[in-house]
């Protein structure tokens, strides 16, 4: 007989791509997931991974073995849905991806209080980009996904998922305190057409979304910086380097020589928590996104409204 362990190992190193990821999503040790691969190629006298280059890829025999491990914990998924309903409290393991502001601002106090209140309830979180963690969500890595998109660049829900909205978040423009805009009430995007930015890297939903933004005035974004922390986007814009249009959610304080301006119309990025369809009545899940929800509101980033299929 298979063993389900060995399974999930196979089938965290075809969804992260390599044994350290699979180790490091799985919580285990690279060797350890590196040994219960090679026990299941003994079980199955198989080879599931041959090394390329520096890493690995799964053979076509792991392919199709792979497949087989999803479904069988999508089967045991439902299993402990079922069981910890009936408990009714939040038990078991839940693995949480969140992006990095998320990460910073909402999920410490969230886990606090899931570990001070749920103690049977293993939650841990691991630092992804929404353009990532859905998608890990609806690969049965991880149970459940805090991720944003923006108004103009909507981030749907896959087929088989479910996710609720947990509040908005506002953005702001940011720029040196003896800037030529320093002074304005409020700005429109055509006043930003010909402006240094310090943005995000190419790839990320804030790149994206502020490329549109400005091409949509007829002008081409002058990237000037690229980094990936907002933190040092702001070190930047103090030392007069740019400017930079940065969300409410995890910006902090606002250093000494920055200013925030409001743009018009006001650049929001939404909230979400997402899950999969067949965990959607675990104990886990539910509570978890009440509490996301609380801290959203606490946060002060705006409103939150319902759950969509």
């Amino acid at each position: 007989m298979l063993d389900l362990s060995r399974l999930r190992a196979l089938h965290a190193v075809s969804v992260h791509g390599s044994v350290s990821a699979a180790a490091l999503a799985l919580g285990y040790t690279p060797s350890a997931v590196s040994q219960a691969i090679a026990k299941l190629e003994r079980e199955t006298r198989t080879t599931l991974l041959e090394r390329r280059g520096r890493g690995v890829v799964l053979t076509d025999a792991a392919v199709r073995l792979t497949g087989t491990a999803r479904e069988l914990l999508v089967l045991v998924e439902r299993a402990e849905t079922e069981l910890e309903e009936r408990r009714g409290l939040p038990t078991g393991r839940l693995a949480i991806g969140a992006f990095p502001t998320a990460a910073r601002d909402l999920l410490p106090g969230v886990l606090a209080r899931l570990a001070r209140e749920h103690p049977t309830l293993d939650a841990r979180m691991t630092e992804v980009d929404p353009h990532l963690s859905v998608g890990l969500v609806a690969q049965g890595a991880i149970d459940l996904a805090v991720a944003h998109d923006w108004d103009i660049n909507p981030l749907p829900a896959p087929e088989g998922m479910q996710r609720a909205t947990l509040g908005h978040d506002l953005c702001d423009v940011l720029v040196p305190a003896d800037h030529p805009l320093a002074g304005r009430a409020v700005l429109e995007a055509a006043d930003l057409a010909h402006q240094r930015w310090i943005c995000q890297p190419p790839g990320t939903v804030c790149h994206d979304w502020l490329v549109r933004a400005l091409r949509a005035t007829g002008h081409e974004p002058d990237l000037v910086h690229r980094v990936a922390e907002y933190q040092t986007q702001l070190a930047l814009v103090a030392a007069g380097l740019g400017v930079a249009l940065i969300p409410r959610l995890g910006r902090g304080p606002l250093p000494s020589g920055v200013v925030a301006l409001r743009l018009e119309p006001v650049p929001v990025r939404r909230l979400f928590a997402y899950w999969r369809t067949g965990a959607a009545r675990r104990p886990a899940i539910t509570e978890t996104v009440r509490l996301l929800r609380e801290a959203v509101g606490t946060e002060g980033t705006g409103g939150t409204d319902g759950t969509d299929g």
